[in-house]
Order: structure tokens, then C-alpha cells, then sequence
């Protein structure tokens, strides 16, 4: 009778946990575009960008500003802290440099925290808690937007050396603070799948281990069940699509030594979402579970979640593609044989790391079946033929848009490159999903191979039907101007000079 009243008891409080999300969580996602700060709407980041929105949060009294130390080219790190709580938050962000999701949708939450409303749920946070934000950890590297900083280490690498001064920044916060929890705010590939599903791993979690036997003390026992209450919070808005991170021990990384120092440590990582490039649904989510997280710690109703549902949460996989084409058939030396053909859409910087073009490649080929894509295509009864080169040798830009304005009908035709007699030096990519090549460039021999830009033609009974550009497929058959709407997601092709 005990144990049956117990029992009652567990799933009372259980059930009260989770029903939070009713309370705050499902308003949070609805009124999420008002308190978006609009000026971050890409990924691409720099610290400028960031320093007048800091200005703006300075300004108001119920937070305090300060900077706490500079990167090694002298970009200042700046601590924004509001609450009056006896229990401390700490959320950092953009250790590595090409990791700004959650920069963003800290700058969403401020914005929320600034805001007049949810009056009765701030109060229950600030009264309870007192919340400490440090954006843009790695400002050097946000500016190249590349992970490492500018001595060329991983800070994430760096807490027992401390050789950085981002990381000895990152260091000194939490101890000064000495945080009861912290939020380690990451970005992860996009080719992490929900193990063995063909769900991106939209968003990882992790409660890191301490130590190499990976116990479990009540401090990483709390992290555990506020991740619990995250997971059950966008399995609403992102099914299927929440993964558990590798929990191996990792010595000289900062969120393991951060748990090890008594700071109940999330990591959260941001991956891949369809048709989200810019990770602008993946902000919000962010946005979401970490506001309700913080107002589960604040009135402290994570404590009766069931520490064995973390276990349930599918750990990360690494098998997805940007495409999948199946059971392709490719004819090599007269001889034909079935691939799956593996294809991932390869982001290359622009000058000034503002934006970026694609260069795709073949990842894989051969048996994929234990893989899946983005977008999968099923080729079956498809040949792969190779594309031609327009005869007509183009003199001007002029021309080029002529030519290139009808590209399905020359795709139809076989037509994947066209020939510019001066290409500027300036392009650097063909605007059009047809590849642009110099006057004397020989098209080398036809291979499907790994490591080679994919592009190639499917034919069916004769007739050519879809075509695949710089890793993009386009369906020949739509309607132009469907056809011309997909395209647009290619954004580019290749020059070959």
C-alpha cells in the first residue's frame, strides 16, 4: 500500500512537471516573433552587430552590463546579468566561432526579459533566479566564421591549459559566480540523425560526465532532468528530431570540467532542420526550451522528473545526407551496376564571411541503405547520363543571360555547362544551375566518385527527366516557373576556368 501511494505520488509530481509546458511553453512559441531581435537574421555574426544591442540592454536598470575580459585581437566579452535570485544560471555562447544559433536566441530572450509582458512568469524567474549571459564567447572567430579562434586552438579544448584568454575568461566567470547551473551553447553538423532514424538531430543534448567512469552525481542528475523537461518540450514542435549527445569523458573540455566544479551543466547543440539553412526555425527552439528550462529550474519542478527518461532520449547518429539518390543505375565500361549516390551541398565563405556558395560533393556511394537524406530520391529504372557542353562559345554577360534565362531547356537537351570566352574574375560562382566554363577548359572524363562535384542527368525510357547540379536536383518536368522556384535553393553552380 506504501509503495502504491508513493508511486501516486511520483506521477503526481511528474505530471505537474511537465505541465509547465501548458502554462508557458506553448505561448512562448506563438509570441516567439515578437521578441526576435531582427538585426541577427543570418548566422553569419559579427561582433559589431551584437555590441548596439548591448548598448540597448545597458540602458535598462534592471540589468547590469559589464565587460569581463577581450579576445586576442582586443574584442571586449561582455557578462549581461539580470535577477535577484538566490540561485545562479550562467549560458555562454559561440565558444567556436561558427556556432551562432543560440547568440541569437540569447539576444531573443533578453528581448523577452526586456519586454512587459508574462509578468507573473518573469517575476517566478527573477524573484528565484538570478540569469548571467555571455554571447559570442569567440568573437575572432565569428568574424571569419570559423570554429577555432585566432591562435588557431578549440576553446573547448582549453580548460586545463588555458592558453586562451576567451577561455580563461569563460574560466574565471564561473567560478566568480560559482553557477548552480550552466548552459553550454552550441552548434552541431547538420548530418546528425536521430539514431537510426531519418530525423535530423535538430537539436542535441548532454549533460556532461566528470570523470572517465561517468557517474552520476545529484548535480548531473539535475542537468539530466531539466534536459528531460527540454525534450519533452520540442518533441511537440520538432517530433522525432531531439538527440543525446556522446557523453565520453573529455579532460581538457570546458563543459566537463564545468560539471566537475559543481555547475549542473547542459550543452545544447543546434544541428540540421529541412529547409532551415539559416537555423532560424532551430533560434526559436532554442528560444523556447531554454526559457521554459530556466523557469522549470526557477520554480524548481524538475526535481520529480524520472532520471531514467534521459536514457530514452536517441542518441546522435551521423547519417544524413543534403541528398540521397537510390538505386541509380550507372553504366561503367560498358558494364551496368545499382548505386545509392550520397550528396552533401558544401558551404564555401565568401570574402568577408557575410555569405557563402556551394560546392557540392559525393560523400559516399554504394550501398546507403543504412542512410538517409534530407531529400531522398528514388532513381530506380533511372540512368545516369553525363552532361554536354553548349557548342556556342559566349562573348558577353549579356549573352550568358539569354542563354541561361531558359536552363531547363537546355538541361533538357543534355546541357549542363556553357562555355564563357572571358569569365570575370570577380565570379565566383555561376548564378544560374548551369556551370559556367572557361574557353579552353577540358571537361575531364565522366565519373561518379567520391570526393567529385555531383552533376549528371536521369534519364528514364529515353527521355531526360531530372538533373542534378552542384549536389541539387531539379525536377525537369515541373512547370518553368516551379522549376525555376526550386532552383532558387541551388544558389548557385560552379565555374570551372
Amino acid at each position: 500500500m506504501r509503495l502504491t501511494i508513493y508511486t501516486i505520488a511520483v506521477c503526481f509530481f511528474t505530471l505537474s512537471a511537465y505541465s509547465q509546458k501548458a502554462e508557458i511553453t506553448e505561448s512562448l512559441y506563438e509570441t516567439y516573433e515578437k521578441y526576435k531581435e531582427p538585426s541577427l537574421a543570418k548566422r553569419r555574426i559579427k561582433h559589431n552587430e551584437i555590441q548596439p544591442l548591448l548598448n540597448a540592454v545597458k540602458s535598462d536598470s534592471r540589468f547590469t552590463v559589464k565587460k569581463v575580459g577581450t579576445s586576442i585581437e582586443g574584442r571586449s566579452l561582455s557578462l549581461v546579468s539580470i535577477g535577484s535570485g538566490k540561485t545562479s544560471v550562467f549560458l555562454w555562447s559561440q565558444m567556436h566561432g561558427d556556432e551562432p544559433t543560440a547568440t541569437q536566441a540569447i539576444f531573443d530572450i533578453l528581448n523577452f526579459l526586456k519586454s512587459d509582458d508574462f509578468q507573473k512568469e518573469k517575476a517566478a524567474i527573477l524573484n528565484n533566479l538570478t540569469i548571467h549571459f555571455l554571447p559570442m564567447l569567440n568573437p575572432d572567430g565569428a568574424e571569419r566564421f570559423q570554429r577555432r579562434n585566432l591562435l588557431g586552438i578549440d576553446i573547448n579544448r582549453d580548460a586545463l591549459r588555458l592558453q586562451s584568454p576567451e577561455g580563461q575568461t569563460l574560466k574565471k566567470v564561473r567560478d566568480s559566480l560559482d553557477a548552480d547551473f550552466g548552459f553550454n551553447l552550441h552548434d552541431q553538423s547538420r548530418y546528425y540523425n536521430a539514431e537510426r532514424t531519418d530525423k535530423p538531430a535538430t537539436v542535441s543534448y548532454l549533460a556532461p560526465a566528470y570523470n572517465y567512469e561517468k557517474d552520476i552525481n545529484e548535480g548531473r542528475g539535475d542537468a539530466m532532468k531539466v534536459i528531460v523537461f527540454m525534450n519533452s518540450i520540442l518533441q511537440k514542435y520538432a517530433p522525432g528530431q531531439v538527440g543525446r549527445y556522446n557523453d565520453d569523458f573529455e579532460p581538457r573540455a570546458f563543459g566537463d570540467n564545468i560539471q566537475k566544479w559543481g555547475t549542473n551543466t547542459i550543452l545544447i547543440e543546434s544541428g540540421g532542420y529541412t529547409n532551415d539553412r539559416e537555423k532560424q526555425e532551430i533560434r526559436k527552439l532554442n528560444y523556447v526550451s531554454i526559457l521554459s528550462a530556466i523557469y522549470t529550474i526557477a520554480k524548481e519542478n524538475y526535481r520529480n522528473i524520472p532520471l531514467e527518461d534521459y536514457e530514452k532520449i536517441p542518441e546522435n547518429d551521423r547519417k544524413l545526407f543534403d541528398l540521397k539518390i537510390e538505386n541509380a543505375t550507372y553504366t561503367l565500361l560498358g558494364k551496368e551496376y545499382l548505386l545509392d549516390i550520397g550528396i552533401n551541398q558544401l558551404e564555401v565563405e565568401k570574402e568577408g564571411n557575410n555569405d557563402f556558395w556551394y560546392s557540392s560533393r559525393i560523400l559516399d556511394q554504394g550501398d546507403l541503405s543504412t542512410f538517409y537524406g534530407y531529400e531522398t530520391f528514388n532513381a530506380n529504372g533511372y540512368k545516369i547520363i553525363p552532361g554536354k557542353v553548349h557548342p556556342d562559345v559566349i562573348t558577353s554577360k549579356e549573352q550568358l543571360n539569354l542563354v541561361t534565362s531558359d536552363y531547363i531547356s537546355l538541361l533538357k537537351q543534355g546541357y549542363t555547362f556553357v562555355r564563357l570566352a572571358t569569365i570575370p574574375t570577380e565570379m565566383i560562382a555561376s548564378p544560374f544551375p548551369i556551370h559556367i566554363i572557361g574557353k579552353k577548359y577540358d571537361l575531364p572524363e565522366f565519373k561518379i566518385e567520391v570526393g567529385q562535384n555531383p552533376t549528371f542527368l536521369l534519364e528514364k525510357g529515353g527521355k531526360l527527366e531530372y538533373a542534378v547540379i552542384n549536389g541539387f536536383l531539379i525536377n525537369l518536368s515541373s512547370a518553368k516557373k516551379q522549376a525555376f522556384k526550386n532552383s532558387k535553393q541551388t544558389k548557385n553552380a560552379m565555374i570551372y576556368r
